[in-house]
């Protein structure tokens, strides 16, 4: 009998892609010339983009692991996907982000 591999990543890979799309954010930030990621992202963070208006905020990464955020996160892959130039885009209103996030920090 053979055993089937799932189609699913894991959590771990999920979380590695993610990061990995998170430091190659939008080409219009300045990028350090040795790890070619935007200079106002401290060390720990990513940025996200938020609301209709695709407001930036930079949020920590310890906020990856937490169940909230990876439900944001799993919307933020069904509606726009993880492939494409700008970072990641979180699908609610900015009042919503910022109420949930201020609660997980």
């Amino acid at each position: 009998m053979a055993i089937r591999k799932s189609n699913k990543l894991s959590q771990a890979a999920v979380l590695k892609q993610i990061m990995k799309r998170c430091s190659s954010l939008g080409k219009k930030q300045s990028y350090d010339d040795v790890d070619h990621l935007p200079v106002d992202v401290p060390k720990g963070h990513f940025a996200v983009y938020v609301g209709e208006n695709r407001t930036r905020y930079i949020i920590p990464i310890s906020l990856l692991t937490h169940p909230l955020f990876q439900c944001l996160l799993q919307c933020a892959e069904e509606e726009f996907g993880f492939d494409h130039d700008m970072g990641i885009t979180i699908p609610c209103e900015e009042v919503v982000f910022l109420a949930l996030t201020s609660m997980l920090r």
